[in-house]
């Protein structure tokens, strides 16, 4: 759901919500909603600050403070740690696995999670999909307080299932280690192939360490190659030989001519798989090729011609054509007769640097990459430039971290005046937490 201010600016989008369990079989109570805004940061909203759940939108009041969430213990992420949960119904015993749960306004703006939706059946991921559906009283159910070893991951997927890789990759990164496994292994290989290409370093090595090494190659078959290459030189050199050794010799191959370039030159930037045709390829043909839905854009920005073989490393690199200029001539035309020979492609042992005033020099997104021989190695994209030009951790930062959100509703001086304050008692199960009136709006730590 989007969250929005009171005056209707958008905020960010729900992603999860928390709650904190208690120790009886007390509805826990509902103790704010996990929002995401720009640059994929997540930050916490007190449900004390939510004015509205209506027409599928949150409404909150103007003020939120934008420092990133970070779990303490006692909280618990409903879809993140509640879903695909086996539990026991008090009644029967029967093992039972949580499909949803349901939190209920009880009074002004405190929240309970009190209903509960299972699968009847045993758990695993083998589990039949098709037994019998329920919902239940949260006091009707146990077991939500044991540790979970093996908890699948399917119903949170589902969740998120219209998420693009790169917002997927950010519940992944903020899940625990242990949830994060499971969702992994939950994947198909491609799908998982797109997510590791967007999370941080850190957690690709960890997420690649917990699988099988049979899956691990396939995934790595699934990446793109400068993506894989990337990841497999931050692991161990005989963990990268034993999964090279894994993958299909095609694949492998590419991998390895891109690992002997040191990271931040244009061999070790590059991609070996650029669009390349002959000479007497048509129009047609090259448009044919810059459809296909599996190139990024800046992949499809242009084609490469070259003299046989068109597999990197190439036959002798004779230009490019970029594709404003296939769309302006006739689908007929031989691409020989249009190709660009004048621009000048990049060496593989150009710096970062040199690659980067090269592509803003001539405006481009794309750059080819050329050996001494005149042999296509591969291309050079803008995105992956800028990743190696922004901060490490800027999949996580925010460029103006003390800014409002909904800045309408309150200025510069109202966010301080908040932080400020500490509040009362955070309520029931809610230890630490800013409690009444206007500093409700802050996490705060002793």
């Amino acid at each position: 759901m989007g969250v929005f201010d009171l005056d209707g600016d958008n905020v960010g989008r729900v992603r999860d919500v928390v709650a904190s369990l208690r120790l009886d079989d007390r509805p826990p109570i509902v103790l704010g909603l996990v929002v995401e805004v720009v640059s994929r940061r997540r930050i916490f909203l007190p449900i004390t600050r939510v004015t509205g759940l209506e027409s599928g939108q949150v409404i909150t009041t103007g003020v939120v403070n934008l420092r990133r969430f970070e779990q303490r213990p006692g909280e618990t992420l409903v879809l993140g740690e509640l879903l695909d949960r086996r539990v026991a119904l008090v009644e029967t015993g029967e093992e039972v696995t949580v499909l949803d749960v349901a939190m209920v306004n009880r009074r002004g703006r405190e929240w309970q999670l009190e209903k509960v939706f299972v699968r009847k059946g045993g758990g695993g991921r083998l589990r039949r999909r098709g037994g019998e559906t329920l919902t239940v009283d949260w006091r009707a159910v146990t077991g939500f307080a044991l540790a979970e070893e093996q908890q699948g991951a399917a119903t949170l997927l589902a969740t998120f299932e219209q998420l693009r890789p790169a917002d997927l990759a950010g519940v992944l990164h903020h899940l625990s280690a242990k949830r994060r496994a499971e969702v992994a292994a939950a994947l198909d290989d491609e799908r998982l192939a797109d997510v590791l290409g967007e999370l941080p370093d850190d957690d690709q090595v960890e997420i690649l360490g917990k699988l099988a090494e049979e899956r691990a190659a396939n995934v790595l078959e699934e990446m793109d190659p400068d993506d894989a290459a990337d990841l497999l030189s931050e692991l161990p050199a005989q963990d990268t030989e034993r999964l090279l050794a894994l993958m299909r010799p095609t694949d492998a191959a590419p991998l390895r001519r891109l690992l002997r370039y040191p990271e931040k030159t244009a061999g070790g930037l590059m991609t070996s798989e650029p669009i390349v045709l002959e000479p007497d390829a048509t129009v047609a043909e090259a448009l044919a090729r810059v459809r296909q839905p599996d190139l990024s854009p800046a992949l499809a920005s242009q084609v490469y011609v070259c003299r046989p073989p068109t597999q990197t490393p190439t036959g002798t690199y004779l230009g490019l054509i970029h594709f404003q200029r296939l769309l302006r001539d006739p689908p007929y035309t031989l691409l020989g007769s249009i190709v660009d020979a004048d621009l000048r492609p990049l060496p593989p042992q150009a710096g970062l640097q040199l690659v980067t005033s090269h592509l803003a020099t001539y405006n481009m997104v794309a750059a080819p990459v050329v050996d001494e021989d005149d042999h296509l190695l591969g291309a050079v994209t803008v995105d992956d430039v800028l990743d190696h030009l922004l901060p490490e951790d800027w999949r996580e930062s925010l460029p103006h971290e003390e800014q409002p959100a909904g800045g309408s509703a309150a200025g510069p001086g109202a966010t301080t005046a908040l932080r400020g304050r500490t509040g009362g008692a955070g309520g029931a199960g809610a230890p630490g937490r800013a409690g009444g009136g206007a500093g409700r709006g802050v996490r705060r730590r002793a």
